[in-house]
């Protein structure tokens, strides 16, 4: 279950929630209080109503809003939709995310600028659209999914890694810009986490990364949500431009 935290009254809105861990923040938003617009891409809406439909068990409202997170306009245009048939948007979590992994000598420009458009462009767009109104208001936090990757690197994953190193950057100017109009910006930095991609690794790297996890352990979509459902809260109302790695130390 989720932390419990109050955030009735607010609306926030994951992008890449279809599934995975961006499903479990969605329902762990609608845990503590807040009505949730979900995201994913054209195509996965039957994925997305998967996730209303935990939003709408919490008590809360579900929204689906389809939309490519590296396209301004249908950024802009997602965004205004939210705020039209929930409310002002209170709070914005970018979840979105995809993999091309490979060794960088066979890395192509295209796996390259695919994984950091979705990433970090991405992360860029939402968060600038949803700037200018929290910005307005005096109000507002954003929380950005950065990686451990991208605080320590990965063999086979540069584009990854590099993305969510500018994912870092990137949060820490927002927080210096809008700070001093009441809106928070903070990342999270997962480790390790089990879902569907970690579990299609070989057993015997799964314990490779447990063995490298000073805890012992794979996290999963729960610790990360409930990070994401601490920072949004009031709770962390004097928390802004911090990195908060959830990775059972692998990153120390």
């Amino acid at each position: 279950m989720s932390i419990e935290l109050d955030l009735e009254g607010s609306v926030a809105l994951v992008t890449g929630a279809g599934r995975g861990i961006g499903r479990e923040i969605a329902r762990s938003l609608a845990a503590a209080g807040a009505d949730v617009a979900v995201n994913d891409v054209a195509g996965n809406e039957d994925a997305c109503l998967e996730t209303v439909a935990a939003v709408e068990e919490q008590g809360r409202r579900g929204l689906v809003v389809t939309a490519d997170v590296g396209d301004e306009a249908e950024v802009d245009a997602m965004v205004e939709r939210v705020e039209q048939e929930l409310g002002p948007l209170g709070i914005a979590v970018n979840n979105a995310g995809i993999t091309r992994d490979n060794v960088v000598i066979r890395m192509s420009p295209e796996e390259f600028d695919a994984v950091v458009r979705t990433h970090l462009r991405g992360s860029f767009l939402v968060s600038k659209a949803a700037a200018r109104r929290m910005f307005r208001r005096r109000s507002g936090c954003i929380i950005n999914l950065a990686s451990v990757v991208g605080r320590r690197g990965n063999a086979g994953q540069a584009n990854y890694a590099a993305a969510k190193a500018g994912i870092i950057g990137l949060t820490k100017s927002l927080a210096k810009e809008l700070g001093g109009r009441g809106v928070r910006v903070n990342a999270i930095a997962p480790g390790y986490i089990d879902t569907p991609m970690t579990q299609a690794l070989s057993e015997e790297t799964r314990q490779l990364i447990v063995e490298a996890t000073p805890m012992r352990t794979i996290g999963t979509a729960q610790d990360v949500a409930d990070a994401v459902v601490f920072l949004a809260s009031p709770k962390a109302r004097f928390v802004s431009g911090v990195t908060l790695p959830v990775d059972g130390g692998l990153g120390i």
